[in-house]
């Protein structure tokens, strides 16, 4: 499948010297939360508690549960889908740039977006069902019309659409695993390979590809309407608006999670269902306002940065550069150690472990992510997109 240098369909990868440094430098940070976000997920054979973390935690894991339930867990998602959605809008723009119409540009990201659903779906069944990139990619294919084209009232309306049933979503989600459930997956404890795999076939579509994309569409919408402004583009311009959106966000974030955190540490005894429901909903809402804070954090991080990065910095954003690439190494070394069916780990490993293992495979990705940059290479998950997306390019004449 070859395509013309000349056709619209056919767009050459963004030099790296002219990405905006802030939404790489968010990508690159959100795959430590969502690392965070996603190892406690692979941990079985312990009664469960509130939104699959163990019950009954003691000593360092209550500080472990309150701090990911405040700002990790709910919160790494959304920023996520707000980065996803800017990007959109940037792609949209190339292709005008390159003198593609809008019609030829909502092609164009749907036919990515169908793309990432297969490649989700090839990680959530081979590796991890709470994959996330095929729930991206089916936002792509029903909201690209809505995402490039869109009013920004329309965009908001969105917004505000997801962020109820978010809400709603929460609330039933915070509700106490059935008892004697030991793994919020139940792929994690099949010892079987191809048992494990069937498992996690249905918990993919209905957990990784339907539950993610009802749970984020409103954030996408949002990033749409954020990269409209160039928030991220031009943080410089923004400051003061960023700097609001930071304390606020955050704020929200952690005291919308505060209620269920406490509730998760055991330190709020026996809530009602009644109480639980409304934290739940608290801590969702709450979630939105974590990963608009995170992304106003990280564009006020690219102002201080413009000038000159140092090496942490700069790996950082060869990551976010290479943001698909390092998610799938991220669960590839998961799944390597944790679940029943490979080393089982995730039966022994204590909370506090599970999130040093977490902290431990980022800054590992990181490292490999900035060696790539040095090498010049992209990262080969994006290659593939690139190539299954826009063909190959027509040779020079």
């Amino acid at each position: 499948m070859t395509r013309a240098a000349g056709s619209p369909d056919h767009l050459g990868a963004t030099p790296t010297s002219a990405r905006a440094l802030a939404p790489d430098l968010a990508r690159g940070g959100m795959l430590l939360l969502i690392a965070c976000a996603n190892v406690h997920l692979f941990l079985f054979g312990r009664p469960l508690g509130v939104r699959g973390y163990p019950r009954d935690v003691t000593g360092v894991d209550r500080v472990v549960v309150a701090a990911q339930m405040m700002l990790v867990d709910g919160r790494a998602y959304p920023l996520f889908g707000l980065l996803f959605g800017y990007g959109v809008v940037q792609l949209a723009w190339r292709c005008g740039a390159a003198g593609v119409d809008v019609r030829a540009a909502t092609r164009i990201v749907r036919r990515r977006g169908g793309w990432m659903v297969l490649i989700g779906f090839a990680h959530g069944v081979l590796l991890f069902s709470g994959d996330i990139v095929g729930a991206y990619g089916l936002l792509a294919v029903l909201m690209a019309g809505t995402l490039v084209a869109g009013s920004p009232v329309a965009l908001l309306t969105v917004t505000a659409v997801g962020l109820f049933l978010t809400a709603v979503f929460g609330a039933a989600g915070a509700l106490p695993m059935p008892d004697g459930q030991e793994s919020f997956l139940t792929s994690m404890v099949v010892a079987d390979p191809l048992g494990a795999m069937a498992a996690r076939l249905g918990e993919w579509i209905g957990i990784g590809l339907l539950g993610q994309a009802v749970a984020v569409f409103g954030a996408v919408a949002l990033g749409a309407w954020a990269a409209r402004r160039r928030l991220l583009d031009e943080p410089a311009r923004h400051r003061a608006l960023l700097t609001r959106v930071a304390a606020v966000g955050l704020t929200v974030a952690v005291l919308g999670g505060a209620p269920l955190a406490l509730a998760a540490a055991g330190v709020w005894a026996d809530p009602s269902t009644g109480a639980l429901l409304a934290a739940g909903a608290l801590h969702a809402v709450g979630g939105y306002g974590g990963g608009v804070g995170y992304a106003a954090l990280f564009g006020l991080l690219a102002i201080r940065l413009s000038a000159r990065r140092g090496p942490v910095s700069s790996a950082l954003v060869a990551c976010g550069q290479r943001s698909l690439t390092c998610y799938l190494a991220q669960s590839l070394v998961f799944v390597a150690l944790l679940p029943a069916w490979t080393l089982g780990l995730g039966a022994r490993l204590a909370l506090w472990q599970a999130a040093l293992l977490a902290i431990g495979t980022w800054l590992l990705v990181l490292g490999a992510a900035a060696a790539m940059d040095r090498a010049g290479r992209r990262g080969p998950a994006e290659v593939l997109l690139r190539r299954l997306t826009y063909g190959r390019p027509a040779p020079a004449p």
